[in-house]
């Protein structure tokens, strides 16, 4: 049987994932909890929105409404990376180079390595950034769309044009679709050779948790009383072909999802603090956490796979170990 090492907290967690094999909790509050030889807390904003591990894996990346951005490693030091006074920063990606993008009203900035900051101003708000996965391209979600910018160079913005509002964007592990969340209850995409069209409709909730499986080839993602999980694979992605649909619920919705990283398995957490383990091949289930305190919020495994951290909206918080 799973092991579960519980950690209740006070507040809705934003982000609960591994940094070198760490277990970090980054709260609401602007705490960030670590559990490293005991419990350990940094406050490292006066009210945190955002917050992504930095790509070389050694520290979190957060965002606040104190419009700082900070990176805590091990040490538990906060150290300010940028500030922008009086804004908050509602948005945070960090590229493969080091750099790091973040977004507050109708502006994105992108922080190179060497500290230096270029803004990037758009017509309407800016909700969602993210960076391909090779070389340094953003793109920034916004209402009826996406642009791609090319941040180390002066080249003209690519605009791909879809109605409607788009909150959050994330580009495939392979660099050949892009894909946002709406506002609506729908995902959209873009297969980026062509730029041809995906839709992912079907929703009864809005998607906030989605996760891509170990080499691309499948996206899971929250927002039904099932993990709906699509299909990457082939040339046209999901286009014209129907989801897995995983961890099947009548009674609750899934709020979030965490995709293995070795197998091609997906953690499902649900509005009732349960979660399970699904498998894609056969569709086997496994019960990690009973009903809990609060939605789960935020899901993230270890490297190995073998252990996962978890968060809720209600601060109950914990660390699975599936080995038993």
């Amino acid at each position: 049987m799973p092991t579960i090492a519980p950690l209740d907290l006070a507040a809705h967690c934003i982000d609960a994932r591994f940094i070198l094999d760490v277990p970090f909790f980054a709260l609401a509050d602007g705490t960030i909890h670590r559990l490293d030889n005991g419990h350990k807390t940094t406050q490292a904003h006066d009210g945190l929105l955002c917050a992504v591990p930095a790509v070389d894996g050694k520290s979190l990346l957060t965002s606040g409404e104190d419009g700082r951005i900070c990176s805590t490693g091990l040490n538990g030091e906060a150290l300010e990376l940028s500030v922008l006074p009086r804004k908050w920063l509602t948005a945070l990606a960090a590229a493969p180079s080091g750099a790091i993008a973040f977004a507050s009203g109708r502006s994105a900035w992108v922080r190179s390595p060497d500290g230096s900051l270029r803004e990037f101003p758009h017509e309407r708000s800016v909700e969602g950034v993210g960076f391909a996965p090779k070389g340094l391209r953003l793109a920034v979600a916004r209402y009826n769309g996406v642009t791609l910018h090319w941040p180390a160079t002066n080249s003209a913005p690519t605009e791909l044009e879809w109605k409607g509002a788009h909150v959050s964007v994330m580009f495939s592990p392979d660099n050949r679709f892009l894909v946002t969340s709406m506002q609506e209850n729908a995902l959209h995409g873009w297969r980026l050779e062509d730029n041809r069209h995906m839709r992912m409709t079907g929703y009864p909730n809005k998607v906030k948790s989605w996760s891509w499986s170990t080499k691309g080839k499948w996206l899971a993602t929250s927002g039904a009383p099932a993990a709906i999980v699509w299909p990457f694979s082939g040339k046209d992605g999901p286009m014209g072909k129907s989801p897995l649909e995983l961890g099947t619920r009548g009674d609750s919705l899934v709020t979030a999802v965490a995709c293995h990283p070795a197998e091609e398995i997906v953690a499902i957490g649900y509005s009732d603090g349960m979660i399970l383990v699904a498998r894609f091949g056969d569709q086997k289930e496994v019960l990690l956490r009973r009903p809990g305190k609060g939605a789960i919020s935020s899901m993230n495994w270890d490297t190995t796979g073998h252990r996962l951290v978890f968060g809720s909206e209600a601060g109950d918080c914990g660390v699975v170990d599936i080995t038993g």
